[in-house]
């Protein structure tokens, strides 16, 4: 057996266009275009990466986006003072604080500080705590893609024994919390392992459905599947290559040639999970001018 190639990249493109005609739809109606704030703090290299394509993505889908770029050096106070005008501007719809974030700011302190009602990242607590509870919320994007990954490939959940590796607050854990809801893409048995875990194999060996989302290259092996498991790859990690330009491959949390070969189905790294996540940011986006989340 060979996996089949749940492409992310195909899924992300048609979920855009989607959108895109959704925006075009909702200014025609006489509404402004949708606008995105992002606040993009120090001058980490691989978020000026994410910043940028998600900003390439807001263009191509018509919602208006501006980077405030905010120095490391800049206080807890005065980063919650600038999210507090953001929270109060009328004309922005979105919110999105670029993670990580400098070590002496706090990633809750400054989720929460965000008006859940622009929170598109999916992050604060109102969101989580309302997902978790099955009410209308704003989805963490990554969570959400593999949704929509599962959802168009028609992959069925009930009655599944999942196993998600990885118990983040981004990804790990709302994707377990949205696998066992009361939903039609749901309804399955969900074990979630982490670092602690003991005897890893012993579990994903059971999965029906594996999501591994724990930041280790390859650390799921072909032998550490059953046959016809259906593998959705989170992580994206780069591993030295001298035979590639940039002297690095990038490479997922599983070893993508020997678990393949046991799978039914499986997201290739890069162009599976990742273009999905920046897709639902976009969707989220758009949900928030509409207030269709949280009517006013």
């Amino acid at each position: 057996m060979s996996a089949k190639i749940i492409d992310g990249k195909k899924v992300s493109a048609l979920t855009r266009d989607e959108v895109r005609q959704d925006v075009e739809d909702w200014m025609e109606a006489g509404n402004r275009a949708p606008f995105l704030q992002v606040v993009l703090i120090g001058n980490d290299p691989a978020s000026d990466v994410y910043v940028g394509a998600k900003t390439r993505a807001c263009k191509e889908v018509g919602i208006e986006t501006d980077t405030m770029r905010l120095p490391d050096t800049i206080s807890a106070k005065e980063l919650k003072n600038t999210i507090n005008k953001l929270n109060n501007d009328d004309s922005v719809d979105g919110i999105l604080v670029q993670l990580p974030l400098p070590t002496h700011l706090s990633s809750h302190d400054v989720i929460e500080s965000i008006d859940y009602r622009k929170d598109v990242d999916g992050f604060h607590p109102m969101n989580v705590g309302r997902l978790t509870v099955g009410q209308p919320s704003f989805q963490s994007c990554t969570p959400a893609g593999i949704f929509e990954l599962l959802k168009h490939y028609s992959i069925p959940t009930k009655g599944k024994h999942a196993v998600v590796v990885g118990a983040s607050n981004i990804v790990g854990r709302p994707v377990s919390i949205l696998l066992s809801r009361e939903e039609s893409i749901g309804k399955a048995t969900t074990t979630i392992c982490h670092k602690y875990t003991k005897d890893l194999t012993q579990h994903t060996i059971s999965a029906d459905i594996l999501v591994v989302a724990a930041g280790q290259p390859s650390l799921i092996r072909g032998e550490m599947v059953k046959e016809g498991v259906v593998v959705i790859d989170v992580g994206i990690n780069r591993v030295a290559d001298e035979n590639k330009d940039k002297g690095y491959s990038l490479v997922g949390d599983c070893h993508f040639e020997s678990v393949k070969e046991k799978a039914s189905w499986i997201t290739p790294v890069p162009g599976g999970v990742g273009p999905m996540t920046v897709a639902m940011l976009m969707k989220n986006t758009l949900l928030a001018a509409k207030k269709s989340i949280y009517p006013e």
